[in-house]
């Protein structure tokens, strides 16, 4: 299968993933009854598909694109397969910072927490990969992931202390803090879309660079690359998309370390090699793809209860991460 075909598999499964999630929910509607409540009828079905479930499915797909794509960059620039907004810290580094704002600043407005959100996962992603730098070039891949989840410990521990110190703050944030694409506004999309329609041209323009990182800054230097300019500005953008998805739906794990190596396994034609450019878009259907699934599953699971994203994630990201484990302990043997 071509590349192009690929593509437009992903984008016809991403389109019946969405209807299938205004259908699906512990209610469970017929298409006459969705095709009703979005062409404005009244009644509660419709306020449930127009209010809810809109909004759910729409964030979803924002957010799992977003977290895919920086999973995306983050991995290529720092030529590290385990490398996401999870697990190098940067979630937790916006939810801090989120935190922080909202008992010691006041924060309370939409933009305001968003605005937290991006300089907390810009700061993260700085301090996460300087830390690495310090092993130097050689040890920058092996030691970026032990400084990432120590850092989001570290912020997690701090968040916590934060929210006992202002028990109003906890309820207002316990929701959000738990992840999740449920009872979420309309007006989220203000943000996480915005971000992600400039990130996406921006990561296919790096998208040359990128492919001249994969051997190493030596050779990528020598083919003309701005080769910390280019690490900066990736890493930038990186940063920008998992706080705009973490303002949309708060610390979503595991999507943005496992929507990238499910592209690259993608069924493509025997000898196509897919570059930077290919894989960003291909990573970024299947994440906004993979959130959406894992919103329905986790509807369902447990029903009538609903179960938590997170956890549904994790029954995909964990063997993921076991396997790449245990793939750079094969090849460092």
């Amino acid at each position: 299968m071509t590349v192009t075909r690929t593509v437009l598999c992903l984008v016809l499964a991403l389109g019946l993933l969405m209807l299938a999630s205004l259908h699906l929910g512990l209610r469970v509607y017929s298409p006459a009854t969705v095709w009703a409540a979005l062409g404005g009828a009244e009644g509660t079905d419709a306020l449930i598909v127009t209010t809810l479930r809109v909004p759910r499915t729409l964030v979803a797909a924002a957010a799992g694109a977003a977290l895919a794509l920086s999973g995306f960059l983050m991995q290529a620039v720092s030529r590290n397969p385990l490398a996401e907004p999870g697990l190098l810290g940067v979630n937790a580094g916006a939810a801090f910072a989120v935190s922080l704002g909202v008992v010691s600043f006041g924060v309370s407005g939409l933009g305001e927490i968003a605005g937290a959100a991006l300089i907390g996962a810009l700061a993260t992603t700085f301090f996460v990969f300087t830390l690495a730098a310090f092993a130097g070039p050689g040890g920058q891949a092996h030691t970026v992931l032990l400084a990432g989840v120590t850092t989001a410990a570290m912020l997690a521990a701090f968040t916590q202390v934060l929210l006992l110190i202002d028990e109003t703050a906890l309820e207002t944030l316990l929701f959000w803090l738990s992840g999740g694409f449920a009872d979420r506004g309309l007006d989220l999309l203000l943000i996480g879309m915005p971000v992600l329609m400039v990130g996406l041209p921006v990561a296919l323009a790096l998208a040359p660079a990128l492919d001249a990182l994969r051997a190493d800054d030596t050779s990528a230097a020598a083919l003309g690359v701005a080769v910390i300019r280019v690490r900066v500005l990736a890493l930038s953008l990186a940063a920008v998309l998992a706080g705009g998805a973490v303002a949309m739906a708060g610390p979503v794990v595991f999507l943005g370390l496992v929507a990238p190596h499910l592209a690259r396994r993608l069924p493509i034609k025997s000898g196509q090699t897919l570059g930077s450019a290919q894989l960003a878009l291909l990573a970024t259907l299947v994440g906004a793809t993979l959130a959406i699934t894992a919103d329905i599953v986790a509807r369902l699971i447990i029903a009538p209860q609903e179960a938590p994203i997170s956890a549904v994630l994790a029954l995909v990201g964990v063997p993921v991460l076991i396997g790449l484990l245990r793939r750079g302990a094969g090849a460092r043997a």
